[in-house]
């Protein structure tokens, strides 16, 4: 029996290799490039099927909607990478905005010193910001206070926001939200309708948020932490990782930028109204899960997550252009949800094929 020499050895090895590259690699490359050819999908049909899609002025409108999911969806992916969810984060930027659009118009009244106090508009979205994001950690701290479910614990948030944004003015819209000079809260409508470069401050902010949260996941102790615990809990908690005060801060950040989006839709319609922001937790958790990041937590980008929201961005306002019923597109949004959770599942199910393979390989 002739032996084989080294050089032939290195060839069957280097055979096998491109075999198994083949056949598995492939398959992972398309399922984690799945948002990205989404988009491209939804692009080309919406092109052909709507002549005017990629019209200048309709690109400005719909970079605005997908900059607004786009930051609802960066704080949604610190807290389903930890292996929770929010479910109270459209009814945070509604209350947002009726909070910003009161303090603009009725100012903060103090019956008991019969005065009527004008904050500056930048101190305006100062207290907004800071309320809000206050209400996110409150979603922590009962979740790793009292060991609550985040769906329920979300859940009930989601009902409380949504009530103080209605009791805000009664259920009534507080419109034309311009300020008055004389109290130095004018230039509000600018953070909606300003432009830098030609390029609408929302969309700015969007990078901003989306350049930082990349910086933090992937070079910072804390992005660490946060992987860990939705990849093990348990393993975690052993390693050292503080879990309670970890969780909490992620449900903060999700507060925060909802205070952001609730800032920005009401300076763009110059109007408040308690309604606000209704569905966009769906559409957030959308974006996310499309964009990779797995609903058991541990697995997920921020790149991910931003092409996510591109997805759902051009495929709403698509369907609107098409002029899909409002029930139709509850519908696919719905089903992308689901068949997005099933590819991920399909991914996860062959990353564990993969690694047993490596393991009895090695062995």
């Amino acid at each position: 029996m002739v032996q084989k020499t080294t050089a032939e050895i290195t060839k069957i090895s280097m055979t096998k290799r491109v075999r198994r590259i083949t056949k598995t690699d492939i398959q992972q490359y398309l399922l984690r490039g799945r948002a990205f050819i989404a988009l491209i999908l939804v692009l080309v049909v919406f092109a052909i099927l709507v002549p005017e899609f990629l019209e200048v002025e309709n690109l400005k409108i719909m970079s605005k909607h997908v900059a607004q999911n786009g930051i609802l969806a960066i704080g949604m992916t610190f807290v389903i990478l930890t292996g929770g969810i929010d479910l109270s984060v459209g009814s945070l930027v509604g209350l947002t905005a009726m909070i910003a659009g009161g303090l603009i118009n009725e100012g903060l009244q103090l019956p008991r010193l019969g005065v009527i106090i004008y904050p500056h508009t930048w101190t305006i979205i100062i207290i907004s910001i800071v309320l809000s994001t206050f209400m996110g950690a409150i979603n922590g701290f009962v979740i790793t206070r009292f060991n609550v479910a985040p769906f329920i614990a979300t859940l009930g948030m989601m009902y409380v926001a949504r009530g103080f944004a209605g009791l805000r003015n009664n259920g009534y819209t507080f419109a034309n939200i311009v300020g008055r000079p004389e109290f130095g809260n004018t230039g509000f409508e600018k953070l909606g309708a300003g432009e830098l470069l030609g390029i609408n401050y929302s969309i700015w902010i969007m990078a901003i948020f989306a350049i930082l949260a990349y910086l933090v996941t992937s070079r910072t102790p804390f992005g660490r932490h946060v992987y860990a615990i939705g990849g093990n809990e348990r393993s975690a908690e052993l390693s050292g990782v503080r879990i309670n005060r970890t969780k909490l801060i992620v449900y903060a950040i999700g507060g925060f930028c909802c205070a952001w989006v609730g800032l920005i839709i009401a300076s763009q319609l110059v109007a408040a109204h308690p309604a606000t922001g209704e569905t966009f937790e769906l559409n957030a958790i959308a974006a996310v899960v499309l964009g990779g990041t797995s609903l058991a937590g541990g697995r997920g980008s921020i790149g991910g997550t931003l092409i996510g929201a591109f997805v759902i961005g051009v495929l709403g306002d698509g369907l609107v252009m098409m002029g899909i019923s409002s029930f139709w597109q509850k519908v696919i949004k719905g089903a992308v949800i689901v068949l997005a959770v099933i590819i991920d599942q399909m991914q996860a199910r062959m990353q564990e094929r993969i690694a047993l393979q490596q393991q009895q390989e090695v062995k």
